[in-house]
């Protein structure tokens, strides 16, 4: 009956409008509290101390570093000497351009980890080039918003360290190596429907009219940025640095690059850079730490024991639960932000994992995956919500396009099911 009454109050909180964090929190403890009536008040105090273990993480200490991160590369320029570069590289003619964006959004994913704040910096470079060079905003804010969703795959990734927390057999550096290559395998798929729907439509018949970037002028002015993964990835690679520590490097080669090499970072804009961080940092840890509250009365109220031997006795076999988690997670990404979906079904899901033997961190992937393709999946979409707003569009107006895209990250989302060796295969290489 409590445990009930727990989905029940949650789902009626997230339909009157109440933010996801709160509506985990306030859940959590209306369920603690009736669990404990004989003893109420000593009952709830399991509700502040799990609101700290939720947060006294080492690892989360990367959040607001890499958030901080994605702010400071944003305001400074690096997006549009990558995409000068990108150009430079791919060239001009239809299709082109959708393509520098996804290879753009590819390497800002090895800066900032965050779907939304590539979707900001790419977006706000990209899409009013793609709309003078003759693509509709529709298409050019599904493009966008579909590659900044590489993001959460490529390292570092915010996903990957909420993940990494929440499962203890899958750490950090294993987790970012094991996004790799499924990462870059949804950014070539990407581009194979993009090239073909411009084409086809017609679109972007003036962009190769444009002018081509001198390569070796943009390579110089792009560099910096170029340099930021390297940094980042081979000094946690070499050993220099934890992720956590990685990230705090990260801040302040960006703001070096920023202040001192490009300066277009002024000191009157640290205290914007640092609000807007701290704020979307502060955001993000509220909802991990009010999930804890979420996490620990579904463990107390033994939920999770049910709904495992219900899903793994229905008959399904392993493949047919398998697809059905794709199918309910696709859904539920439609409504919910990632990191939200992490933190309620993978300590639901962690005892299926457990079951069938499947390898935590392939597994990780193939979640993080899920969300990716829920990060572009009408109609509560984070990244297509910046996309489109940047591009002065309704969400709808972009379904006819994103559809094509959907289906090229489900391709992918298959290959890493019939094939885990795609995600194992560097992290066993690299020894994690």
């Amino acid at each position: 009956m409590i445990a009930t009454l727990l989905f029940v109050v949650f789902l009626v909180m997230m339909l009157v409008g109440v933010p996801i964090g709160a509506a985990l929190g306030l859940a959590g403890a209306t369920a603690i509290a009736l669990a404990n009536l004989d003893a109420q008040w000593f009952g709830l105090l399991a509700v502040p101390q799990n609101f700290y273990a939720g947060l006294g993480k080492y690892p989360l200490l990367a959040i607001p570093m890499f958030v901080l991160v994605g702010s400071i590369f944003d305001r400074s320029g690096v997006a549009l000497r990558l995409v000068n570069f990108a150009i430079a590289i791919i060239g001009r003619g239809p299709g082109m351009l959708p393509v520098v964006v996804i290879a753009v959004a590819m390497l800002m994913g090895g800066i900032s980890g965050s779907g939304p704040a590539t979707a900001a910096a790419v977006g706000g470079v990209m899409i009013a080039t793609m709309t003078r060079s003759g693509y509709p905003p529709a298409f050019s804010a599904s493009v966008v918003g579909a590659a900044a969703s590489i993001d959460i795959l490529i390292p570092p990734s915010i996903a990957f360290i909420i993940y990494s927390v929440l499962v203890p057999g899958a750490s950090v550096p294993a987790m970012f190596a094991a996004g790799m290559l499924p990462g870059l395998l949804v950014g070539l798929a990407l581009m194979v429907p993009s090239v073909w729907l411009s084409r086809r439509h017609h679109l972007g018949q003036q962009e190769a009219q444009l002018p081509r970037p001198p390569f070796w002028a943009s390579l110089r002015e792009a560099s910096w940025g170029l340099a930021a993964p390297v940094l980042i990835l081979g000094g946690m690679r070499a050993g220099w640095f934890t992720p956590t520590e990685a990230a705090v490097v990260a801040v302040f080669y960006g703001l070096f690059v920023g202040m001192v090499i490009y300066r277009t970072i002024k000191v009157r804009d640290l205290f914007h850079i640092l609000r807007e961080s701290g704020e979307l940092s502060a955001i993000i840890l509220l909802v991990v730490a009010l999930a804890g509250i979420f996490a620990y009365s579904l463990s107390t109220l033994g939920i999770v024991d049910p709904v495992t031997q219900a899903i793994v006795n229905s008959g399904l076999g392993e493949y047919g639960v398998l697809a059905l988690l794709i199918l309910m997670l696709v859904a539920v990404g439609m409504f919910l932000d990632g990191i939200s979906i992490f933190l309620i079904f993978v300590p639901l899901l962690l005892p299926i994992v457990n079951f069938y033997h499947w390898d935590p961190v392939w597994f990780g992937v193939l979640l993080t995956l899920m969300v990716a393709l829920g990060q572009f999946t009408p109609p509560i979409a984070v990244n297509l919500m910046v996309s489109c707003r940047i591009a002065g569009v309704r969400m709808e107006e972009s379904v006819r396009w994103v559809l094509w895209l959907m289906a090229a990250l489900l391709c992918v989302l298959l290959l890493v099911i019939i094939f885990p060796s795609l995600a194992l295969w560097l992290p066993t290489r690299l020894g994690y």
